[in-house]
């Protein structure tokens, strides 16, 4: 059957059309792309202020690190973290999530060794005990990830002990309480509850008199599942620190982040916020975390960040 030259033309507009569509879409997704990779070597320091100590006290200042993520070859990432110590805190706390590769134990001890000069704490991360795998990204929009079957493991066991002999205190599934500044810090953490792993340690025995002896009792998580933030709360938690969210990772301009990759809402995924549970309340900060997954290198609208917490006097 013929075909009228004005049918032909039109069918030939459409394709262009379509081509031309195509070309853009692969265009836009290309700088996408583009831009996540320079935006996750932009390292950012978010500073808090909370008053919560007891009246009287000096400020003490907290680093929180979370999602490292470390590769071997991350120069810059190793840089920053190195240059993290000019800020000379009183305590670090490390969330967890410090691995991205089974070669990357050294290189991030290395870099995180004039911070093991001062005052910690850890917990660890799902991705210090199992390597990532690759999967499509789309998928997180379904729901925190799952573990695979037969995930390879990492040596979880030499970066703890390089914590440990660096000073830092293990706070998996255990308390401890550390004095620091003239104020007792009364720690308890658990292991990491994507993992279903946290089993609740309580609280180091000892007076609450705040007017003889100052307490604070900081609860150190990596991913913050409701359950945790909620124990921890009712459980007479006065800080929650947590990471694992990324903050989201690839964030919406002006919305924010799309997953949080546990049950939080959404817009919980990275910050300072109160956290409440059967009539108590608790601050929590999340971290955005410092890396990403080596299969998703990628940080959009949602720049890595170490989080610098100044906690001042009540009063």
């Amino acid at each position: 059957m013929a075909v009228s030259p004005a049918l032909a033309s039109r069918v030939r507009n459409i394709g262009r059309g379509f081509a031309v569509t195509a070309a853009t879409g692969t265009a836009a997704g290309l700088a996408a792309f583009g831009y996540g990779l320079w935006e996750r070597n932009q390292f950012v320091l978010r500073e808090e202020t909370l008053p919560i100590l007891p009246a009287g006290q000096a400020p003490f200042r907290v680093l929180h690190l979370s999602d490292i993520h470390f590769v071997p070859g991350q120069d810059t990432k190793a840089a920053w973290l190195e240059s993290l110590a000019s800020l000379k805190p009183d305590l670090v706390v490390n969330t967890g999530d410090n691995l991205s590769h089974a070669k990357g134990i050294d290189p991030l001890l290395k870099a995180l060794r004039p911070l093991l000069e001062f005052p910690g704490v850890f917990v660890p991360g799902s991705n210090d005990y199992y390597a990532p795998s690759l999967k499509n990204p789309a998928s997180y929009l379904l729901g925190p990830s799952k573990a695979k079957p037969k995930p390879t493991e990492l040596d979880w066991p030499r970066l703890r002990s390089g914590f440990g002999m660096g000073g830092w205190v293990d706070l998996t599934n255990r308390h401890q309480s550390v004095v620091l500044k003239g104020i007792r810090f009364d720690f308890s953490g658990v292991d990491d509850p994507h993992l279903s792993r946290e089993r609740y340690a309580g609280w180091p025995r000892g007076t609450r008199n705040q007017d003889r002896d100052p307490h604070l009792r900081v609860a150190v998580i990596h991913a913050p599942y409701q359950r945790v933030l909620d124990h921890f709360t009712e459980d007479g938690a006065d800080l929650l620190l947590a990471g694992h969210t990324h903050g989201g990772q690839l964030c919406v301009p002006g919305y924010g982040a799309l997953v949080a990759n546990c049950d939080i809402p959404t817009w919980r995924a990275k910050g300072l916020n109160d956290w409440e549970s059967n009539g108590r309340t608790t601050p929590v900060n999340v971290s955005g975390g410092i890396g990403t997954s080596r299969f998703a290198p990628v940080r959009i609208a949602c720049k890595p960040e170490a989080v610098l917490l100044t906690l001042t006097s009540r009063e």
